[in-house]
């Protein structure tokens, strides 16, 4: 990141905090913003979907298996991301380090207004704290291996890489950051 981007990215005032049932609304047009422009960008894919309410609601009925972390700009919710005891269903644990308390990090969200300006980075490392204090072990995530993923973001923020794999034809990279 250049001097530049340092810049824009410590005048933004963000604040960090859990998210509730009240930030469900918010958090589904967050996402929704997002797929509309990755969509745009790359076309039809997986981030197409929609994303509900009622959805959010549903990873935030559980709060000892999912968290949802959100940054805040003046009150409003402009980047997000959920750490969850469960895995996904795209995610094969042979790949990644034996861990007894893995953490996974899943629909990580940034407003496209705000992409490239360290909301990203500084949620990252918001989620590392969290993880810690669960406690969490290893916080593990996939990302597309195309020009729609982020594998170059996540390994920049000192995420590594354990794998490239193929799954239900969709190319991935897996990454894993230990937490101990």
């Amino acid at each position: 990141m250049g001097k530049r981007d340092n810049a824009r990215a410590s005048v933004l005032k963000l604040t960090f905090a859990l998210a509730t049932n009240s930030d469900a609304l918010a958090l589904a047009t967050l996402h929704n913003l997002v797929g509309e422009e990755l969509t745009r960008r790359f076309g039809e894919g997986m981030w197409s979907w929609r994303h509900t309410e009622r959805g959010v609601l549903a990873n935030l009925r559980k709060p000892k298996f999912s968290k949802i972390l959100t940054a805040c700009v003046d009150g409003k919710i402009v980047g997000s991301l959920r750490l969850a005891t469960k895995k996904p269903w795209a995610i094969d644990v042979s790949y990644f380090t034996e861990v007894e308390r893995p953490l996974y990090l899943t629909g990580m969200a940034v407003h496209p207004e705000l992409q490239g300006k360290g909301v990203g980075r500084r949620l990252l490392k918001e989620a590392e704290k969290l993880g810690r204090d669960w406690p969490g072990d290893a916080i593990r995530l996939n990302a597309f291996d195309a020009a729609v993923g982020a594998g170059a973001f996540y390994a920049k923020n000192g995420y590594r890489q354990v794998a490239r794999v193929k799954y239900k034809g969709d190319p991935l990279i897996y990454f894993e950051l230990l937490l101990a």
